[in-house]
């Protein structure tokens, strides 16, 4: 993430402070809540949201670097973003969406980047942690889609997984 350019501390701070901001970009906190929470007076908090808007995820690192990143993606696009999957893609997985935001509204942004927005906005859960050892946690996941081509309708595969390693147990096609 700081690619060795910021100190570890800074990328964490930079990271605690993009998620409250997004937090406020979207609606679910006041500015004036997010000034709270970050501990900073509601003026600093106007010249941090204008430096974001201005300078994207960048804007909230230590500006002595003087250098933007390359990579950064506009605000209007991120408030795009966040809202597209809050008001219409709401129940799609991270990856269903990614697609729908290429195909369907031309946004050319990588997988990584908006799955950790919609995680650091509080959209989607962040990945919890895998048992350790085979056997100890199975997991039953169902899902609709036309898996089998040449065939009409949808089909739901159900499956037992084992968490640790990610073995399929069992798996189950209903039509």
């Amino acid at each position: 993430m700081t690619d060795g350019m910021y100190p570890a501390a800074a990328g964490e701070r930079a990271m605690k402070v993009q998620e409250v901001i997004l937090w406020a970009m979207d609606g679910r906190l006041k500015w004036y809540e997010a000034a709270e929470i970050l501990g900073i007076s509601d003026r600093q908090m106007r010249c941090w949201k204008q430096r974001y808007e201005r300078n994207g995820y960048d804007g909230l690192f230590d500006r002595r670097r003087q250098r933007p990143s390359p990579q950064r993606v506009p605000v209007e696009t991120v408030r795009q973003v966040l809202t597209l999957y809050r008001e219409r893609y709401f129940d799609c997985h991270v990856r269903h969406f990614h697609e729908k935001l290429q195909t369907e509204h031309g946004h050319d942004l990588s997988y990584t980047w908006v799955k950790t927005a919609l995680q650091t906005a509080g959209l989607v859960p962040k990945a919890r942690p895998r048992r350790h050892l085979p056997g100890m946690l199975l997991r039953t996941d169902a899902s609709t889609h036309a898996w089998i081509p040449g065939r009409d309708g949808t089909q739901d595969l159900i499956a037992v997984l084992d968490d640790a390693t990610s073995s399929v147990y069992y798996a189950h096609f209903v039509s």
